[in-house]
């Protein structure tokens, strides 16, 4: 419908794009279903905005799909035709089912790098956030009509890795090596505390992470090809729970030797320099703001950098990209942007089909994570917290369900409440997550989603609604409208959302939705009504459509609460 009025607007000579930007949707349903505010053309015309608005009100044609179009102060209202909306709405998503709001195929392929978990570490809520959001994201690119490249990038080498194997030999050798990534999680723990205790035993760890550069010792070599294995292992059971999967993943180990020869060549060609025997970037001499970058220390050990290079050129050269995207944590902000620079700077065909998505700091009502000590809050530990707390809310309910089935209706309500709560915030801000709230089954939570999607299909199953069965649209209420309208709006959400990478639009459209829906549940009365027929259509319009919602943000719907 947007797109409808900006073809009803294109006299006033605004852009396409900037039409669509500032379209807005009334918070007042009195006040129409859309509105043009004039205050742009305020300063090209010289005109007051309220005589702009009438002026546009009165030469604008109004057509078949609006009942009116009229000027308030300084803004154009469009009122949709009920009954030729709920038509069309109804129509669409019934003809689409899964694929209603989604967009015409594109012939585009998107890498989307996320998640990033390093072996022999934890696992923790952090790369819950990064996970989720890289999801939603390629799930928004796919809908859109685009082919999305799942990408993961693991820590497998370096000074983390020594700690652990260091602490394991030494303290914990009699152990069985399991692929439970809380066990990695301990030992790296002990590891850091032990070190943090004795500096003196750094000097050991040192020893390990020189012995794994030179490759040459074979037990330690085996020791970290089955750790490695078996920590890799570990994150399979989360990514199915969490509803993602990948179809490439990198580890650092793999660029090594490119992550080398990529320092040489900015050395040949005076983007880099040797400073203390260390390869560096120096951007104060390219008048940059952006400090220094390290890719080589003294000893030739090959950093983060240099095999960031090496790979963000490897992803364009294996898949032929549109566009890479890096949804990587905010404190990375600058390291990935020292990236981008150095790409530029060595004239890299696609340095400007790069885009970073920051994954923004979570905190707790009792403080931040650590990373580093045992304060870490371990995915596994903090969700088997939450699904205990939904199976007493789901036995509550339903007394006669075994324990299966309490356990698997728990985990979808606690993923649910754990991806919801970290994708309706806007990517730029930092999270406050209260467990007690998210996983509430009223208000804006993603439990009340999965509820309000059983609601509608309780309310089918009871009517023994038959999909097939024509319908008679007579007069159409205000809150059936409002519910119209809202149901009309997803494919102009996930456009939105499409631009702005942003799964938070998803989410607060798919709030409002089911708000709007429990509204016209407790207004409306449908079974049994003279509407019966339409209003059952329209809550099926309405379950497909949250399903879709849903499913954007990597949300699994269920039947039953």
């Amino acid at each position: 419908m947007k797109r409808k009025i900006v073809n009803l607007l294109k006299f006033t000579g605004l852009d396409k794009e900037i039409l669509e930007g500032v379209i807005e949707v009334p918070k007042d349903s009195n006040m129409g279903d859309y509105a043009f505010p004039c205050f742009l053309l305020a300063k090209k015309l010289k005109k007051n905005p309220i005589e702009i608005a009438r002026d546009i009100a009165s030469k604008t044609k109004k057509g078949k799909d609006f009942e009116r179009i009229e000027a308030s102060g300084a803004y154009v209202n469009f009122f949709v035709d009920r009954k030729k909306l709920a038509g069309e709405v109804i129509d669409n998503v019934a003809k689409k089912g899964n694929k209603y709001g989604s967009g015409k195929p594109k012939k585009e392929t998107i890498m989307i790098e996320f998640s990033q978990p390093n072996t022999h570490k934890a696992f923790h809520f952090g790369h819950v956030r990064g996970t989720s959001l890289g999801e939603s994201i390629a799930r928004i690119i796919e809908f859109s009509g685009g082919k999305a490249i799942r990408a993961n990038y693991s820590g497998d080498t370096g000074m983390h890795i020594a700690k652990w194997l260091w602490c394991y030999r030494k303290y914990h050798s009699k152990e069985k090596i399991i692929d439970n990534e809380k066990w990695f999680a301990d030992i790296y723990v002990d590891a850091v505390k032990r070190l943090e205790k004795n500096e003196d035993l750094q000097k050991e760890v040192d020893g390990i992470n020189k012995k794994l550069d030179l490759g040459d010792d074979k037990d330690l070599n085996n020791l970290w090809k089955e750790t490695r294995r078996l920590s890799i292992s570990s994150w399979n059971k989360i990514y199915h729970e969490l509803n993602t999967k990948f179809d490439v993943h990198y580890f650092e180990s793999e660029f090594e030797k490119a992550g080398k020869e990529i320092a040489s060549s900015l050395v040949k060609n005076k983007i880099a320099e040797v400073s203390e025997g260390a390869t560096i970037v120096n951007f104060k001499k390219y008048s940059k703001n952006m400090g220094v970058i390290v890719l080589l220390r003294k000893d030739g050990t090959v950093l983060y950098g240099a095999k960031d290079i090496s790979l963000a050129k490897k992803k364009f050269k294996d898949y032929n990209l549109k566009k890479s995207i890096y949804v990587i944590g905010k404190e990375q902000d600058l390291h990935i942007h020292q990236i981008f620079e150095i790409l530029k700077m060595m004239k890299f065909e696609h340095s400007n089909d790069l885009e970073y998505v920051p994954v923004t700091e979570i905190r707790f009502p009792w403080g931040k994570m650590s990373s580093r000590s045992g304060d870490n809050v371990i995915y596994s530990d903090f969700k088997s917290q939450i699904v205990n707390y939904a199976s007493k809310e789901v036995e509550k309910r339903y007394k006669e369900l075994d324990g299966a089935e309490i356990f698997d209706r728990a985990l979808a309500i606690s993923i649910a409440a754990i991806k919801y709560s970290l994708l309706k915030q806007d990517v730029n801000k930092n999270i406050i997550f209260n467990p007690k709230e998210e996983i509430k089954f009223e208000g804006d939570t993603g439990p009340y989603l999965l509820y309000s999607y059983a609601r509608a299909l309780s309310i089918l199953k009871k009517a023994n609604y038959k999909k097939q069965k024509k319908f008679k649209i007579t007069e159409i209420e205000d809150s059936e409208k409002r519910l119209i309208g809202e149901i009309g709006r997803l494919p102009e959400i996930v456009i939105e959302s499409y631009n702005g990478l942003n799964p938070s639009v998803i989410a607060h459209y798919a709030y409002g939705l089911a708000r709007t829906f429990n509204e016209f549940y407790h207004s409306c009365q449908v079974i049994g009504s003279e509407q019966e027929q339409f209003r059952l259509k329209l809550v099926d319009s309405f379950s497909q459509t949250l399903k879709n919602s849903l499913w954007l943000l990597g949300i699994n719907v269920i039947p039953k609460m």
